[in-house]
């Protein structure tokens, strides 16, 4: 197969190995999008990570033997997925190359709220040595509610285990996933007793899932992490659920105002709820990075090629 890709591949590994399948490469990532809608007649699949929106245009200009789409990556958002299926194009993704560096930076994150890590840093820094207003609260004693239980979910729910506290799943799409790290229960069930909850699904059918609504259906105030999608929250619902004291604090490493590329966002041209947590005390705000390591560059590069081998080896 001739396979082009549009965006660079961090770790060489999955171009390396599908040119020892024999397999023939081209980087793309110089072109602009006239010039690949173009260049794609030439090719039986591509390799994308968020660069352009794979769309009813641009599969329209794939040539008819066209094949897959391999995304880098976890979210598929930017993939028309229904006109890929009608076209008898599979859609790879590889959320198994990022699950285990998601889980820890979702992990540094609660304990980050819990113990005030990134206010105290700050105090320390500017001069001030405050203790006592920086009593932390202990995970071991708090029950945790995972929204997603996916390959993010169940590795974040493993590493949970070890500070003793209730892990609750909530997953829609799934059943009879409870294991002997979470419990399987409904939404209306997790917001009744979670005290710390964490997005892990998808943002296809979930634009605003935590909105006014939903935070409002909350027992208990709650702390928040959100490592899957920005535009999974409601940004001006859940600034109204802090001030109402519904969500005590926030750790966000993605953001509603993102750009799909993930790598332009100009803070003071942002709107006032973005500009309300970057004043907070109250979060903790990171550039998106949840899924990022060395190793899981290179697990990205596993995932893909073992995909699209056992798809399409020996045809």
């Amino acid at each position: 197969m001739r396979i082009a890709f549009l965006d660079k591949a961090a770790h060489p590994y999955l171009k390396n190995a599908l040119t020892l399948e024999g397999h023939t490469v081209d980087e793309l990532d110089h072109l602009t999008r006239p010039d690949v809608l173009q260049a794609l007649q030439l090719y039986d699949g591509l390799m994308i990570r968020s660069r352009l929106d794979i769309d009813r245009e641009l599969i329209d200009a794939c040539p008819a033997h066209f094949r897959f789409v391999a995304r880098w990556g976890v979210g598929t958002d930017h993939i028309d997925l229904k006109y890929a299926e009608e076209r008898s194009i599979k859609v790879f993704n590889s959320p198994e190359g990022s699950k285990h560096t998601v889980a820890e930076h979702t992990l540094g994150m609660m304990l980050m709220l819990l113990n005030h890590l990134g206010r105290a840093d700050r105090q320390v820094r500017g001069g001030e040595w405050v203790r006592r207003g920086n009593i932390g609260t202990e995970l071991g004693h708090l029950t945790v509610g995972l929204i997603g239980y996916g390959n993010m979910g169940q590795e974040t729910a493993k590493r949970l285990s070890g500070f003793g506290c209730r892990v609750l799943a909530h997953d829609k799409f799934r059943k009879n996933y409870g294991d002997e790290y979470a419990e399987e229960i409904t939404l209306n069930q997790l917001q009744k007793e979670a005290d710390v909850v964490s997005l892990h699904i998808f943002l296809e059918g979930n634009h605003h899932y935590a909105n006014a609504a939903w935070f409002n259906a909350f027992a208990k105030p709650i702390y928040l992490i959100n490592t899957a999608r920005g535009q999974l929250v409601n940004t001006e619902d859940l600034v109204a659920a802090m001030e109402a004291d519904r969500v005590l604090s926030a750790a966000l490493d993605v953001h509603e105002y993102e750009e799909q590329s993930f790598v332009h966002l100009a803070p003071n041209e942002l709107p006032e709820p973005f500009q309300y947590l970057r004043r907070s005390e109250r979060t903790v705000l990171t550039p998106h990075i949840a899924g990022w390591s060395a190793e899981a560059e290179e697990g990205h590069a596993h995932a893909l090629f073992a995909k699209i081998e056992a798809a399409f080896r020996g045809r």
